[in-house]
């Protein structure tokens, strides 16, 4: 998860990035914070909360320049604490830098203690602090070298956008896990970010994806982003971009999120019938499952259960108390479209449970005569080590009961998963997509 994004060549800069992270924070709502370069210096605010919590117009005075990057934070790795906000800064030999990362590095631990032993000092419990003591221990003169090199000992999904006091290097891991986009500012600049739905918030037009293993250089000496390709790997595109993480006005590898999530759905139909009266979401992330569902199977589509959006996403929530509480806060039934109906609840992933037993319970309090699950996504049977928060396997549902005992513990009337053929089918057969969820193939291994 996380948001990042970065600025350049804008006068606007670190306001650009603002509403870029105020685009993508469904992807992070720990924790905020943006950097800028103006006149050798790099100046930093970040603090635990939501974007506009944050910032406010005093914000910008503060973080003047045409460079700026910013980050949404949902820990992986780390604690929760301030101190793990980003970006990180950090002064070196060569000046000042500043780093944001999306994703998590699985050789987090052997970097960090073989660092340690040669007398790093940590201010942080945070994976990505490992690149700024690499970048920092390195000999090398240039900067870009530096990273280089400090690139060749990180293994794991990441997208890194590090700012000098006058360039910015944008980096995707070799195998392009998470979703990485370059655009054309109208104002002048270019922007990087995690998901196109920030491009369409600030004005920009969006240019391409950047490549797996690719690094892009922004500096005052080129109008366009020097690229370089660091590495040549497989191209393994997380396949949970697409079920839940990314926003539907999302465009990755060239599809819109929307448009594969209903395709999703209607795979979901073919495969599992149900004889039903309604088809009702669990907004949003279900929504468009649920209408290609219904276009598909012929059953009427209904929004019988409303989400209070002042209440954020459960599923990013820290701790399982909290996840419980936001469940009953954020979701209530309408109860006349529901009584007395046979109803099938289409979600986007069952992943501990929480989410589905509560709205099985609720759909029945509210009169409903049958809930049927089914469920727009494979079983979740394996932990995810590339950014998703499920380090465990007795967190997860599906890894420990088979679908019947999931049924029960829930309380449907009966419970469906999309398979991992369809799933693919309806996301495009031409990637070999990132399945380690669902198949437990961790393609990126120490």
């Amino acid at each position: 998860m996380c948001a990042v994004v970065g600025v350049y060549g804008n006068e606007n800069a670190s306001r650009v990035a603002y509403y870029a992270l105020f685009a993508m924070q469904h992807r992070g709502q720990e924790a905020s914070g943006i950097s800028s370069s103006c006149d050798g210096k790099i100046n930093l605010i970040k603090d635990r909360g939501l974007v506009t919590k944050i910032f406010d117009e005093k914000s910008f005075d503060i973080l003047k320049g045409k460079c700026a990057i910013g980050h949404n934070r949902y820990s992986t790795a780390g604690e929760d604490s301030v101190l793990d906000a980003q970006p990180i800064v950090a002064n070196y030999k060569l000046g000042a830098i500043s780093i944001v990362h999306n994703g998590n590095l699985i050789n987090k631990d052997e970097v960090r203690n073989d660092l340690i032993d040669k007398g790093a000092i940590y201010s942080t419990s945070m994976d990505t602090e490992n690149l700024v003591h690499l970048i920092a221990k390195n000999p090398k003169e240039c900067l870009q070298e530096r990273i280089i090199e400090a690139l060749n000992k990180t293994i794991g999904a990441y997208n890194f956008i590090i700012q000098s006091r006058k360039k910015m290097f944008v980096v995707r891991d070799r195998h392009g896990i998470r979703p990485l986009s370059l655009g054309k500012l109208q104002s002048g600049g270019y922007i990087v970010a995690s998901e196109t739905c920030a491009f369409d918030l600030v004005g920009a037009e969006f240019i391409r994806d950047v490549k797996p293993g690719e690094m892009l250089v922004f500096s005052p000496d080129c109008e366009e982003p020097k690229s370089i390709q660091l590495f040549n790997d497989e191209f393994r595109p997380c396949a949970f971009e697409y079920i839940y993480l990314a926003k539907p006005d999302s465009v990755i590898d060239g599809k819109t999120v929307y448009s594969v999530r209903k395709r999703i759905g209607k795979e979901l139909a073919a495969e599992h019938k149900v004889d039903a009266d309604i088809v009702i979401p669990v907004p949003d992330s279900g929504v468009a499952a649920a209408l290609g569902y219904s276009q598909a199977s012929g059953i009427p589509f209904e929004m019988a259960i409303v989400r209070n959006h002042y209440v954020g996403r459960t599923f990013i929530e820290p701790t399982q108390s909290v996840r419980d509480l936001k469940v009953r806060l954020k979701l209530s039934p309408n109860k006349e479209d529901i009584k007395g109906k046979r109803v099938v609840v289409i979600d986007d992933s069952l992943v501990r449970g929480t989410t589905s037993k509560q709205i099985v319970t609720m759909l029945k309090n509210a009169g409903a005569k049958e809930v049927h699950m089914a469920i727009a996504a494979p079983e979740i049977k394996f932990p995810c080590f590339y950014g998703i928060d499920t380090p465990t396997k007795s967190e997860l549902m599906s890894a420990n009961y088979t679908p019947e005992e999931i049924r029960q513990k829930i309380g449907a009337d009966s419970i469906c998963f999309l398979s991992i053929p369809n799933l693919v089918k309806a996301i495009g057969e031409e990637r070999n997509y990132a399945l380690d969820s669902f198949n437990g193939d961790y393609f990126v291994t120490k």
